[in-house]
């Protein structure tokens, strides 16, 4: 059992305890000031946390009554929304407005690009995603499936020289496509060198500039022999690299080596649904890495093959700008932090009743008392040159939960005497309520708000459980061509910028999910610039650096510009549930409840054995899918509607989870730490705790999944440690 120590009338876990106290010397908040605000926190918010919880219950409740006596009826959208209204599940609409946010970096509000979203508890993908800010675009082509393995380039154990030609020749075509010459091509370059603060090319023994001479922002090295040519276009940079000696270099007329990218300009570093945090333990990993990342000094010993090397946060880059002064650009993503919702309470700290304190009071104060050092300049790195903290709030539900978090950042800058609007907010749009209500939720934190976004796995696993009485959904692969998503996915975007969004915050997009299959990616994802967002979630350091390219085919901020006038009504659309229209056979059942089951306990069995709470998760196919909870809430929602409704029953259902487990089983045998479920189905942990999701799934607090696998991970660390 975990020691307790008390501060300030709290019964803090020591874990937790003993982090703090080695966070606050440079941030000049001293332990007594730390833990008697959290109490007077837990005492002011508390309560008022607890009664926004409670509201969310007594509707559910009353939507649940009114779908059932409703139930065969034929569906009036009057009525309906004259409920919603009655209710102020809809709020009125106030009058327009734009957000004032201000001391806010570039890369929230002017420069769009990929962002990356990473477990904070993992040192190494912290890491790894922060340094993301620059990638190998040779790298990452290389190793994805955009080029064939065909002709002789397959991907060999070594460097295959076909497939690196390939390469070249690609990037070769992405220069000319947005850095194009006056004449000649990238690829016939003899030499580049600058010449009285500009750029010249050797093409075929004449030499050019570029066609826009002031896409060239600076160089290293010396100007006839430079090592590092840099271009900008769309706000976002490129190094062409030289380097005669490399080995690839070597094979190129211009001695070119790589063409580097500027890539993740943001990265949000999460201490929610991508982390399995359930104790004191656990949360002071996620805070020593938050801190580590805030001074400056977290490290991680890395072993690949027979070496190994340390890996730390990259240093800024510096140039000489065309006027010979020097330039300097971050070498790190400008980093966000991601706490967590309002829903639940965390054992690692008790308050002087003895009862867990709102989790999301917890990381807001200790997020933003650790990223003092930050904003105290304490570290090697700058994190947010304009001294703002970035917050992303996600879960929220309706304009009043906003306001609640608004007044908890105004109450603890007060208490840590950061200026007024130090944090910044970010609103996910993943609950029905804040979709229905988006522009009064901006409202309320229009001084604050630096980012929203969509996610279609969150927010349809909160309109399969708001309108879980109203009947069967339709299969999940079929909802996202329904009204309401296409309604949600643009309403986001016009209202962002009918709120002023553009040129002060960021409008993103969700994640791409298969981090293996860039091509596919390629071509789709280029939809998120194209509809207006000037940021979208990508898997991996690599697809940032590819999805960048995106950014440098869509002129983002010109688009918004383009799509500012567009705003429609979008309620009628928003509020159409996505009800199944017609019988599905069996094998249609028997598939989607196949889908489903595999996908739970794939990623069940990882979060609650191993606590893990993102990896790469093979699916039904075993295609290598990036996986968090709001995939398991959108698949327990689904199967749980379905038995709900008759479409399945318990049995086939539990049937269908144990051939699944077996197959979870077997896409894990080469894992020595993996515990396989199905040699005692009854005993695992795991397959209980994916059981209880669909089987206890209209139960759960807007279906959430966080209190089934909360409860049965401290199961398990409890009966492992016993």
């Amino acid at each position: 059992m975990t020691q307790r120590i008390e501060r300030a009338g709290l019964q803090i876990g020591q874990p937790l305890h003993d982090l703090i106290e080695k966070a606050l010397p440079g941030t000049g908040v001293d332990p007594e000031l730390f833990w008697t605000e959290l109490a007077e926190l837990v005492a002011e918010f508390g309560p008022k946390n607890k009664a926004l919880i409670d509201h969310r219950a007594k509707l559910q409740d009353t939507l649940d009554q009114w779908h059932r006596e409703h139930r065969g009826d034929q569906f009036s959208r009057e009525a309906y929304r004259e409920l919603l209204g009655e209710l102020d599940y809809i709020v009125p609409e106030g009058e327009d407005f734009s957000v004032s946010t201000d001391n806010v970096d570039p890369e929230i509000a002017t420069v769009p690009g990929p962002q990356l979203v990473v477990p904070v508890t993992n040192a190494r993908f912290a890491l790894n995603a922060a340094n993301a800010r620059w990638g190998s675009l040779y790298d990452a082509l290389y190793g994805a499936d955009i080029i064939p393995e065909t002709d002789g380039a397959e991907k060999t154990g070594g460097y295959n020289p076909k497939r690196g030609a390939k390469v070249v020749a690609w990037a070769a075509d992405f220069l000319d496509a947005h850095f194009p010459l006056a004449e000649g091509r990238h690829a016939d370059a003899r030499e580049y060198r600058i010449d009285n603060g500009q750029l010249a090319v050797d093409v075929d023994g004449s030499h050019v500039g570029l066609a826009d001479p002031k896409q060239f922002a600076g160089h290293q090295g010396t100007a006839s022999q430079p090592s590092a040519i840099l271009l900008a276009h769309n706000g976002l940079h490129i190094e062409i690299q030289i380097d005669p000696e490399d080995t690839i270099g070597a094979e190129h007329a211009a001695g070119v080596k790589d063409v580097v990218m500027e890539a993740a300009v943001t990265t949000i570093q999460d201490c929610e649904d991508s982390v399995a945090a359930v104790d004191a333990e656990d949360k002071a990993l996620v805070y020593g890495n938050w801190l580590g990342l805030m001074k400056g000094d977290l490290k991680e010993e890395i072993s690949k093959g027979d070496q190994t090397f340390t890996r730390e946060l990259a240093d800024d880059r510096v140039y000489t700008a065309p006027d010979g002064s020097e330039l300097s650009l971050p070498g790190r993503s400008l980093m966000l932090v991601r706490n967590v919702g309002h829903l639940m309470t965390t054992p690692a700290v008790l308050d002087s009743q003895g009862n867990e304190i709102p989790e999301g009071i917890l990381d807001a104060l200790a997020t933003a008392t650790i990223a003092i050092h930050d904003l105290k300049r304490n570290g090697p790195h700058t994190n947010s040159r304009a001294g703002s903290v970035y917050i992303v709030k996600p879960k929220m539900h309706g304009p009043a939960e906003v306001n609640f978090t608004v007044a908890l950042f105004a109450h603890i800058e007060n208490a840590l005497d950061l200026a007024r609007n130090t944090l910044k907010m970010g609103i996910m749009d993943e609950e029905r309520r804040t979709s229905v209500n988006l522009k009064e939720c901006i409202r309320e934190a229009r001084e604050r708000t630096i980012f929203i976004n969509t996610g279609f796995l969150d927010r349809t696993g909160d309109e399969i459980h708001t309108s879980m009485e109203a009947g069967p959904m339709l299969p999940k692969g079929e909802m996202k061509s329904t009204a309401w998503l296409t309604a949600y996915e643009n309403n986001n975007v016009d209202t962002g910028l009918e709120c002023g969004l553009r040129g002060r915050a960021q409008i993103g997009k969700g994640m791409w999910p298969a981090p293996d299959n860039m091509a596919a990616m390629m071509e789709a994802k280029i939809g998120h610039p194209e509809a207006g967002a000037n940021c979208a979630w990508v898997p991996s350091p690599t697809a940032a650096t590819l999805h960048a390219i995106h950014y440098h085919r869509c002129d983002v901020l010109a688009r918004q510009s383009e799509l500012e006038s567009r705003h429609k009504e979008y309620l009628e659309d928003l509020l159409t549930i996505p009800l199944l229209d017609r019988e599905l056979s069996a094998e249609d059942i028997a598939k989607e409840l196949d889908n489903n089951c595999q996908g739970i306990l794939g990623y069940v069995v990882r979060w609650v054995d191993q606590g893990v709470g993102c990896s790469k998760v093979p699916d039904i196919t075993d295609t290598q899918l990036m996986e968090d909870r709001a995939t398991c809430r959108i698949s327990s929602q689904h199967v749980a509607n379905w038995l709900y409704h008759g479409i399945t029953n318990e049995n086939d259902v539990r049937e269908t989870l144990k051939r699944m487990a077996k197959v979870v089983d077997r896409q894990n045998e080469a894992d020595p730490s993996y515990h396989p479920m199905s040699e005692d189905f009854d005993a695992s942990i795991p397959f209980q705790a994916a059981c209880d999701l669909i089987f206890k799934g209209r139960e759960q607090p807007s279906g959430y999944t966080e209190p089934v696998l909360h409860a049965r991970r401290r199961e398990l660390k409890a009966a492992r440690a016993g």
